[in-house]
């Protein structure tokens, strides 16, 4: 026995709005009539019905799937499945980054804002709030063979010298800046020996160094005290001086 227009779309699981509106765009063909002037739809109707339903629920447009009735150009179907399927992948891989994510900040009771990739930070008693601030900025404006470097340099402990410049006070004198600067040389070239990632670390940020250079400029000098701000400054001239390019 035939179903009618509320049969069908109960069967399909979708509503009579949706049935109608199929019809109107030329997505579902049009049932024959009863005599009393009632549609009367039938095994194709429900199959094809179902077929949207399905389709829709994928991701495809209801335009992209006028254009896969059966007998249409396969390869077109193929690329737009494929397609999709390309999208799925990256929304996966959105969700699997926010899962690792939620789950961090559930081991932490939410009060961490460091970025995943840096989460061995979070255990870490040595690291100043300073640091952790601007790991966050880092996180954003670096490329990810930069971002990788950098993260292998924070698992290993700090040398005692890198201590100094985070307890340096404001006040810190002319003498001891300079030789706190003169100390970090050799520790900061060895850094970037043991960690070759962290030589263009700006040059190939996605936004561009000048973009990159601004917000780490913008972080240190809001996130650090001015005589720590000096000693990297004088520790960049003495390392350019003594390891000029090329």
């Amino acid at each position: 026995m035939p179903w009618s227009t509320r049969e069908i779309a109960e069967l399909a699981g979708t509503s009579l709005r949706a049935v109608r509106h199929y019809h109107d765009i030329g997505l579902l063909d049009e049932p024959e009539r009863r005599s009393n002037g009632y549609k009367q739809y039938g095994v194709d109707h429900l199959v094809r019905l179902l077929r949207i339903k399905r389709l829709v629920a994928l991701g495809f447009s209801l335009t992209q799937i006028d254009g896969m009735r059966d007998g249409g150009d396969s390869r077109e179907d193929l690329t737009d499945l494929q397609a999709l399927d390309d999208e799925l992948e990256a929304t996966i891989e959105r969700l699997r980054q926010a899962r690792a994510d939620v789950g961090a900040l559930l081991r932490h009771k939410g009060r961490s804002d460091v970025p995943l990739r840096f989460a061995a930070v979070d255990d870490r008693s040595d690291v100043p709030e300073a640091d952790r601030r601007f790991l966050t900025v880092m996180d954003t404006v670096l490329g990810t063979d930069a971002l990788s470097a950098y993260a292998d340099l924070l698992d290993q402990r700090p040398d005692p010298v890198a201590l100094e410049l985070n307890d340096l006070p404001a006040d810190a004198d002319e003498e001891t800046r300079q030789a706190l600067a003169e100390r970090l040389v050799p520790y900061v070239h060895a850094l970037r020996v043991r960690h070759s990632g962290l030589h263009p670390l700006l040059s190939e940020a996605p936004k561009g160094p000048r973009h990159a250079s601004r917000a780490v400029g913008e972080a240190l000098t809001q996130l650090y005290n001015p005589a720590q701000v000096d000693v990297m400054g004088r520790l960049g001239a003495l390392l350019a001086e003594r390891n000029p390019p090329g």
